[in-house]
């Protein structure tokens, strides 16, 4: 049985993947450290990488893996790394975990982009950072959140997000203020350059099998996006 989900490839001399963990595994800062390690332990084996969590903050901040993965996970919102091996993972339930890859140069990202992420411009300063670095990216996935029928907010964080990031206005299935996390970030993405956006197109309050914390409230375990490189 896999525990990762809606599995992509680019292939070539070095291969780039992605994935998804299912609700089985909890990865969650809330459930015990066993439950957690044991998660991590099963993301390795089906990966053959050592992932790499993050304390997600809400934030901006990028931090670059360069060496060892870190005995601790660093207080950021965005990891890049060009270490093959290494499983770089950002945490989810209703935010976005956006994925990033330059097959070229095998730069990668993993992004944990909420409300206060997207506003902040998380992704493009995750992109911001890959190019400093000298990668081009090229390609980015966007994992399962929660859409924007579904994601009340009240009218004035619409409007102040909507003033920062137009494309992420909505509104819900029943007519209230909104806000569309992934198609804001798409328009980033695309901002940026990246045109090549693959979107998972589930929205994680409809659906039972993704966690959810608008569904399930401090109840809510957390997935994961997973992005490795290997040759």
């Amino acid at each position: 049985m896999t525990h990762l989900l809606l599995r992509d490839r680019i292939g070539g001399d070095l291969v780039i993947e992605v994935a998804f963990t299912t609700s089985a595994l909890d990865v969650s800062d809330h459930g015990s450290e066993s439950t957690r390690g044991a998660a991590l332990a099963t993301v390795a084996k089906e990966t053959g990488a050592a992932p790499v969590l993050m304390h997600q903050v809400h934030g901006a901040d990028v931090v670059v893996v360069d060496d060892l993965p870190p005995i601790s996970p660093p207080d950021c919102d965005a990891l890049v790394t060009a270490q093959m091996g290494v499983a770089l993972m950002a945490r989810a339930a209703d935010c976005v975990p956006v994925l990033i890859a330059d097959p070229e140069t095998g730069w990668i990202a993993a992004v944990h982009a909420g409300r206060p992420g997207l506003a902040q411009g998380v992704v493009p300063q995750a992109l911001a950072q890959m190019r400093s670095m000298g990668a081009n990216p090229q390609v980015a996935w966007l994992g399962p959140h929660v859409c924007g029928a579904c994601y009340e907010v009240p009218e004035q964080l619409q409007t102040d997000v909507a003033a920062v990031v137009p494309q992420a206005k909505a509104t819900t299935s029943w007519g209230t203020p909104s806000l569309d996390l992934g198609a804001g970030l798409h328009a980033q993405l695309a901002h940026d350059g990246v045109t090549d956006v693959r979107r998972v197109n589930i929205c994680t309050r409809e659906s039972q099998e993704w966690p959810s914390f608008r569904r399930d409230g401090e109840r809510a375990t957390r997935f994961a996006g997973v992005i490795w490189s290997h040759r």
